[in-house]
């Protein structure tokens, strides 16, 4: 059965009105993840004396720290899918995920070291549950689908954007004055985004709502499965957590995220291996599980140097950069900021790019697009290796360094990240589809992975170092990407 809405309900820019309530919710609850996502490295590092006193770890322990958290944030969302499609529905799980994100920033503003890392764990379980069934339920209000389907995601995307710009500004801010102040502002978004989810659900008809084929009796043996295994889930970690904090178990993290990833590869080569070689799929289909696996490990290898935004290139403006304004020293939080406002400039332009490339029949395929997306990440990292070749504490660069690397950045991300989950639909077997979407996801959580256990080398190298070795593997994975492309197109068949 496919969920529908009142077609003539239509009063949010010509969609419908159901529209209005996800774009704010969606706003809110980015603004508390990427408000919380700015103090998280600055935080961890920050010394434990003084007015505003941090944990006071070292720079690869902390960012190690947040590669694991950013890393199951998307993992995570693969058994939150699950969830909805097989107990929930979206909406009972965005809105049982955006309590539980509530909670974990609420909690990350009690200051305590247990309350910040069971804050962290209650964040990634409630993103788990509502990233992926929020978008779900925004096409669920287009049921005809067509180019009106497409319009209200982007206007979707552009609430996310808002709030991926306002949350580093105004929690980075009240941070200033105390880090649990900007933790807390984080909370209050995301019960800011509950308040409009309820507000308007009335007006999303059944869309998102739970539908099954099944028995009851089928869905409560399958409930009741569920909730045992959560529940040994749950108190493994709490017990796990307890040991840690009272020393009875020493982990050393780094080795823990080295390790995670190490598995995380073996795991999708082996998945890979064996739908191509005993999925049952013909010859065009096993050409296409080569290019998504192709596809995927330039994704992985993007956003392995995209998500340093959040950790090394933090530091690098806490540390290195000059922050003054006149008489007014931005908090290095706010640079966080940079990326959604290019995403708002820049992704109205870069539409009308490729619509008009395609009527000139010069509309560059898949495979260049994400050559495109690698070589722009790696400008802008070569910007700032040239920016952070002589800076030092006493001899500081401009903020101009880190806002132009920004810049090439969105570009990058622009021509590769918009069209990552439309490939994986075009090219992913029919009976296959939804598995091909959850490996987007991982090859977003493997390379956040990766980011935050780069960042760490910043303990023993200087920042030139390391975001000149990030510009040159990741430039040199977009020219190998470049020269691949015709032979991948080929691969692709007639998909477009």
């Amino acid at each position: 059965m496919q969920n529908s809405i009142a077609t003539e309900d239509t009063s949010f820019f010509g969609h419908p009105k159901g529209l209005a309530a996800l774009f704010f919710t969606e706003l809110w609850e980015r603004f508390s993840y990427y408000g919380m996502r700015a103090l998280l490295v600055l935080y961890m590092t920050a010394e434990t004396v003084g007015a505003n006193p941090g944990m006071g770890l070292g720079v690869a322990e902390a960012t190690a720290i947040y590669g694991l958290y950013t890393f199951f944030v998307y993992i995570l969302s693969l058994p939150g899918g699950w969830v909805a499609d097989n107990l929930w529905g979206q909406r009972k799980a965005v809105f049982i995920g955006g309590i539980i994100i509530a909670l974990g920033h609420f909690s990350m503003a009690i200051p305590s070291d247990a309350t910040f890392f069971a804050g962290l764990a209650l964040i990634v379980v409630g993103t788990g549950l509502l990233k992926p069934n929020v978008s779900t339920v925004v096409g669920d209000l287009y049921p005809e689908g067509g180019a009106r389907r497409d319009a209200g995601f982007s206007i979707f995307y552009m609430g996310i954007n808002i709030g991926g710009f306002a949350g580093p500004l105004l929690c980075g801010w009240l941070a200033e004055t105390h880090w649990h102040f900007g933790f807390g502002l984080a909370g209050i978004g995301m019960v800011l985004g509950l308040i409009f989810f309820k507000w308007g659900e009335s007006w999303m008809g059944t869309a998102g709502e739970f539908v099954t084929e099944d028995a009851p009796e089928t869905v409560a043996k399958r409930s009741r499965s569920f909730y045992a295994i959560a529940s040994v889930f749950a108190a493994g970690i709490i017990t796990l957590g307890s040991l840690i904090g009272t020393g009875a178990v020493n982990l050393e993290i780094t080795s823990i995220a080295a390790n995670l990833g190490v598995v995380a590869v073996l795991i999708t080569l082996g998945y890979f291996a064996y739908v191509t070689f005993f999925g049952g799929h013909n010859g065009e289909e096993k050409k296409r599980l080569g290019v998504i696996f192709w596809l995927f490990i330039l994704a992985a290898l993007f956003w392995s140097g995209f998500e340093q935004a959040g950790s090394s290139m933090n530091l690098f403006a806490r540390e290195l950069t000059d922050l003054s304004l006149g008489t007014f020293d931005v908090p290095p939080s706010w640079l966080q900021s940079v990326n959604s406002f290019f995403i708002i400039l820049l992704a109205p332009l870069f539409g009308i790019l490729w619509t008009t490339l395609d009527r000139m029949h010069a509309n560059p395929p898949i495979p260049v697009k994400f050559a495109m997306g690698l070589l722009g990440l790696a400008l802008g990292f070569f910007v700032l290796s040239w920016g952070s070749a002589n800076a030092s504490a006493t001899n500081q660069v401009g903020m101009s360094w880190l806002v132009v690397t920004y810049f090439f950045h969105t570009c990058g991300e622009l021509c590769l990240s918009p069209v990552g989950l439309s490939s994986m639909t075009k090219l992913a077997p029919k009976n296959r589809v939804g598995q091909m979407m959850g490996i987007w996801f991982v090859a977003a959580a493997l390379g956040n992975l990766i980011a935050g256990l780069l960042a760490g080398t910043l303990e023993s190298a200087a920042p030139t170092a390391l975001f000149g070795q990030v510009a040159m593997f990741v430039g040199g994975a977009g020219l190998v990407a470049l020269l691949a492309s015709p032979f991948v197109q080929k691969l692709m068949g007639d998909v477009k």
